[in-house]
């Protein structure tokens, strides 16, 4: 009878079937994280990048009515092909800069509640659930 016991613990049949039971789910959490916070990362880099391109189409203009205009007329019609961004949840601050007339801001809000990065695990930790990012750049002719 002492020979079964023995024999039952140090049998390692199925040793590998327990392994991938343990490992998997946490392999699986891992992946959806990487692959949600992916998406938020590349909607967050899309909103910079639009930002940065919508100011350096306010070199264009000479007055700042113009310039606001060539911008605003910009994100109305490029906001959408960017990759990952809805313009519908986009927001914008244009003008020229308080701190320095000489300066062209940029600003652009991204409401980015609905990406699939807030349906991950509640302990781990998120992002902000808005995109900021802002572009300046200096006005030419001066």
């Amino acid at each position: 009878m002492p020979r079964l016991g023995t024999a039952f613990f140090s049998d390692r049949h199925g040793a590998a079937v327990i392994e991938f039971a343990i490992l998997t789910p946490v392999f699986l959490l891992m992946l959806t994280g990487m692959l949600a916070y992916g998406i938020y990362f590349g909607a967050a880099h899309a909103v910079q990048q639009l930002a940065a391109d919508a100011a350096r189409t306010a070199i264009a203009g000479l007055t700042q009515n113009e310039r606001n205009a060539l911008v605003a007329s910009f994100l109305d019609r490029n906001a959408g092909a960017y990759m990952l961004i809805d313009p519908a949840r986009l927001s914008h601050s244009i003008g020229d800069s308080l701190a320095d007339p000489n300066q062209y801001e940029v600003r652009l809000s991204y409401d980015a509640s609905h990406l699939p990065v807030w349906n991950l695990y509640p302990p781990l930790p998120l992002p902000n659930k808005t995109i900021v990012y802002g572009a300046t750049i200096r006005r030419g002719g001066l």
